[in-house]
């Protein structure tokens, strides 16, 4: 009798080629899950990918233009005309009618241009160096790759909706890969052109020790979170049962004793600071009576820090927290830390809006640009978010939404509705080529 053939597994991807871009955080932390793949450690086009000082200048002058756009809003009389101009280059325009919106624009031009002069031309050589696919979470080295006949090439997109500029000229002859992080992203590449069999819903890259073995860290940490969230039991009555069969009985216990704890994130071009100074003032009697801890991430700006540090020394309590860090990477190292005892995130929404995945509800400052926008929509349209009051009567607002049990409904909803294992689905398509998909909430 002839044996049978057992099925060849597929070859497991050993690494990869990781490639960000330093315009703000969020391309850096989409791509900071994926560290252990990374050949050579993650790479930074302009910085630690081999560019030229010309390059590098030119990385530099874009990361400048964007830390502008960033904060001229808040420049007085002149800064909403600076920014509605600087937005007008990365509009996305409105999602409804669905229509083909595949034809070139001014931003796809003048990319392919920049590109053709020199741009990414440090990371190219340095990929060219080891057959690998590229994983990237900024558009210009995918579109620099695919230019150049790299493959295969993975694209993650960062927000619920992006420009057209994220798309090749002629999508439907691109080799790029791309990994949406919901939905309406996925749609938008489609409108885009980018053909179905090249698009992958899997969510945001969120990391993996925030998620634990089959989910128990994150199950435990939204168990507790919504027992600190709903201090009269309104939550809990409503919805009691759907929660015990999600996280199981044993995580529905409050097992902790700490306070209720806000997290206060400023971006990387550090605009918004002030928005944490005026909500520590709001509730600081609560901070210093200890029935409430406040973390300020000043990520790795020092102007943010020390003003981050002013505020704490104006309270005078242990019971505000001071985040940052000398690099990247040991500030994504503390922020994940500070997540899973975090309540509530305060933050513009922007990447970390994926974060309500992990049960985490967003209060959403004023946006900035179109995708956070979008994003803010996403968040409104699955009941994970809510927009910002006076931070000045922050604690009169806050917690009247805390004792009629909304913030633990948003809780609850960002759990249930955004994916959260968009790390593991970026990992099976690199190892397989393909994605499994579920509807159950555990399981995307």
């Amino acid at each position: 009798m002839k044996s049978k053939k057992k099925p060849t597994k597929p070859l497991k991807i050993i690494s990869a080629w990781v490639v960000s871009a330093d315009m703000g955080y969020g391309h850096q932390r989409a791509v900071f899950p994926l560290k252990k793949i990374a050949e050579g450690g993650l790479i930074t086009v302009g910085k630690n990918d081999g560019s030229s000082e010309k390059e590098k200048k030119s990385w530099k002058r874009l990361l400048e233009v964007y830390e502008s756009f960033s904060r001229a809003r808040g420049v007085p009389v002149i800064g909403k005309p600076i920014f509605a101009m600087l937005d007008a280059m990365m509009h996305i325009p409105e999602f409804y009618p669905i229509r083909n919106l595949s034809r070139s624009t001014y931003q796809v031009d003048l990319l392919e241009r920049n590109i053709k002069s020199g741009l990414c031309d440090g990371m190219m050589r340095k990929i060219s160096t080891k057959p690998l696919p590229l994983i990237t979470s900024y558009f210009a080295p995918a579109i620099a790759a695919d230019m150049q006949g790299h493959e295969p090439i993975y694209c993650i997109i960062c927000d619920a909706d992006i420009n057209r500029v994220w798309v090749a000229k002629q999508p439907w002859e691109s080799r790029i890969n791309y990994f949406a992080p919901c939905g309406k992203a996925a749609q938008r590449l489609k409108s885009y052109g980018v053909p179905e069999e090249r698009i992958f819903l899997t969510g945001f890259p969120l990391p993996l020790d925030l998620l634990g073995k089959n989910l128990a860290t994150v199950k435990s940490d939204v168990g507790q979170r919504l027992c600190i969230l709903d201090p009269s039991d309104r939550f809990w009555t409503n919805h009691r049962r759907s929660v015990e069969h999600f996280l199981g009985k044993k995580n529905c216990t409050l097992r902790t004793k700490r306070p209720l704890t806000i997290t206060y994130s400023v971006g990387g071009a550090g605009a918004q600071k002030e928005i944490g100074g005026r909500i520590a003032m709001s509730v600081k009697e609560k901070i210093r009576a200890g029935t409430m801890r406040l973390n300020l991430i000043a990520g790795i700006r020092p102007e943010v820090v020390s003003y981050f540090c002013d505020i704490k020394k104006d309270v005078g309590s242990d019971n505000i927290r001071v985040i940052s860090a000398e690099t990247l990477h040991e500030y994504f190292q503390q922020f994940n830390a500070a997540m899973r005892e975090t309540d509530i995130l305060w933050t513009k929404p922007s990447e970390l809006s994926f974060y309500v995945g992990l049960g985490i509800p967003i209060i959403m400052t004023p946006t900035i640009g179109s995708q956070e926008r979008f994003n803010r929509q996403w968040l409104n349209e699955i009941h994970a978010g809510m927009e910002q009051k006076d931070p000045d009567y922050t604690h009169q607002w806050l917690f009247e939404s805390l004792h009629n049990g909304h913030i633990a409904d948003m809780a609850w909803s960002g759990f249930l509705k955004a994916r959260k294992l968009g790390t593991k689905k970026i990992m099976e398509v690199l190892e397989t080529g393909k994605m499994t998909s579920s509807n159950s909430p555990l399981e995307r």
